[in-house]
């Protein structure tokens, strides 16, 4: 393929009827395809942690109420970050991505977008992030700056460690922690359990992501839970789901749910059974749909929070 064309190709992995390729100013693709923006899931992903711990914090103390502004803000937040994290992991892969079928058509490896361009948008999405942040009380700042460490160390997480899916879920979960600081002021162990559920179910979920790429990344010497666990893949990562959803009865729970919740939130252990089970890890499309499916968790378990502090 002649470079020319490349370079106005969507992303392999992104629709073919993605909004991006469709609506937006050509000028602009490759740097919002940098941003992921051809392929929202991840910002759903990143969003939702934050709107269970904004409801998480409504159902403990009702008279606080469910903070729309706050909602908004932490969608603006996940976009910027979410795109912010996937230019620097794509400035740190740029080599490996050029090799893997799925990924070189992205916008670095393809030659789309300079290193230096893609450093100046980095800093523009951090700066929008950053603004995001200072809109909160002065704990939340303090936290919310306190993940970058996270942000910065995942990209790198791949070529040390079997488990940089344990990395990701550290990072990309944060706001679970916030949505909760951003309403209290403080944490609180309910925070906590729903933190350590929301890692076990990004391990499961990128597990089944990262099925996909499981020979390119044996070739190339990656390292990842779907290679990790092998065969097993599909059973262990039922079991990280498992345990997730336990930890997040022992959040909700502790912030003194009622029957209400529990008549809405059967939908979410549904739709993780349901992954599982129909789950064929040596097939990309079926493990890209289950992957995707999460968003439906996110809104499902965020829905149920919403409706036990409304009613």
């Amino acid at each position: 393929m002649a470079m020319s064309e490349q370079k106005t190709d969507r992303v392999a992995d992104a629709s073919a009827t993605n909004w991006v390729d469709r609506f937006a100013p050509e000028s602009w693709r490759p740097y919002m395809r940098l941003a992921r923006m051809d392929r929202p899931i991840g910002i759903w992903l990143l969003f939702w942690p934050c709107v269970f711990g904004l409801g998480l914090a409504a159902v403990a103390r009702p008279q606080t109420g469910f903070s729309l502004y706050y909602l908004v803000l932490f969608l603006i937040g996940a976009a910027a970050m979410r795109g912010a994290g996937c230019t620097l992991n794509d400035i740190v892969d740029r080599d490996i991505d050029d090799k893997v079928e799925r990924t070189r058509s992205r916008p670095i490896p393809s030659g789309q977008v300079s290193i230096k361009q893609a450093l100046v948008f980095l800093v523009a999405q951090c700066l929008v992030g950053l603004v995001v942040l200072l809109q909160f009380n002065d704990f939340t700042k303090l936290l919310g700056a306190s993940s970058l460490i996270l942000v910065v160390i995942y990209p790198f997480m791949k070529r040390i460690t079997y488990w940089p899916q344990l990395f990701l879920g550290l990072a990309f979960n944060w706001g679970a922690l916030m949505g909760w600081a951003a309403m209290f002021g403080t944490l609180y162990y309910p925070a906590y359990w729903l933190y350590a559920g929301c890692i076990l179910w990004t391990i499961a979920y990128d597990t089944i992501y990262a099925l996909q790429d499981r020979e390119d990344d044996a070739l190339i010497g990656v390292k990842s839970t779907a290679r990790l666990f092998g065969n097993y893949a599909r059973e262990i990562s039922g079991a990280f789901y498992l345990v997730a959803l336990l930890f997040w009865w022992f959040a909700v729970d502790g912030a003194g749910v009622g029957n209400t919740f529990l008549m809405v939130a059967w939908v979410v252990p549904l739709l993780l059974i349901w992954q599982i089970v129909t789950l064929k890890p040596d097939d990309a499309g079926n493990c890209l749909v289950r992957f995707k499916a999460n968003h439906w968790v996110g809104l499902a378990l965020a829905l149920a929070l919403y409706i036990e502090f409304r009613f």
